[in-house]
């Protein structure tokens, strides 16, 4: 299979997209998925929808308005203008900034249900041992929630991977800078260029499946090595 340069240089800004907002979505998404599974608080139903709206909402919708809010006269242009750090849109950044966004349900999602699939008796036993709730949640129900923690951080990163209506809105179309995979593929397309937007979407649909394939692999396992750690 052949690739030519650009069509290179989109795969690896789409990597490294997808390795960025897996990192920064394991350190957000892990403590919101552990708040809503374990909160009783009013605002457990608004917080999940709103985290679980990327998943109804089309690109095209979420793109817009965070295009509007990165835009100069948006609430975070004006921050990020302010600062010194310059508009988001069309920038590597504002790909990272929509995508985290976009990809938030893949990584929060499968980690309440393993923190959910926990229960409250091992970090009760570690309370009642003298474990702060901090303690508990990093020694107990981290090392417990591995098997969602791995789960979520495949989901996301293959999810960012494939992403095309957001970045394409918010990115544009800046070879180096912002022409991800999807967005090559689309180019190719375009300008009638079919052999090499197959060999880049053969590139994708393997990525895929093996994505996909890891997870339907270690996924029946989850749930029996929580049991047997518990």
């Amino acid at each position: 299979m052949f690739l030519a340069e650009n069509d290179l240089q989109a795969i690896w800004l789409t990597l490294r997209l997808a390795g960025v907002v897996t990192f920064i979505l394991l350190l957000l998404g892990t403590p919101l998925a552990w708040w809503l599974a374990t909160a009783s608080s009013r605002l457990k139903g608004p917080v999940g929808a709103v985290v679980a709206l990327p998943l109804v909402l089309p690109p095209s919708v979420l793109g817009f308005y965070m295009l509007l809010a990165m835009g100069p006269r948006g609430p975070v242009g004006m921050i990020t203008k302010a600062a010194g750090i310059g508009l988001l849109p069309f920038t590597f950044w504002g790909l990272v900034v929509a995508s985290v966004f976009y990809s938030l349900p893949f990584m929060v999602q499968p980690l309440q249900n393993a923190f959910e699939a926990i229960g409250k008796r091992p970090v009760q036993v570690a309370a009642s041992l003298g474990a702060s709730k901090l303690d508990a949640f990093f020694t107990v129900a981290l090392p417990l929630a591995r098997p969602g923690l791995l789960t979520a951080s495949i989901l996301t990163f293959a999810h960012t991977v494939g992403e095309f209506g957001v970045v394409l809105m918010i990115g544009g179309n800046i070879p180096g800078v912002t022409r991800v995979a999807s967005v090559q593929i689309y180019d190719h397309v375009e300008a009638l260029e079919y052999n090499e937007a197959y060999h880049m979407a053969a590139v994708l649909l393997i990525f895929s499946f093996l994505a996909l394939l890891a997870l339907y692999v270690w996924q029946p396992n989850i749930r029996n090595v929580i049991q047997t750690e518990r």
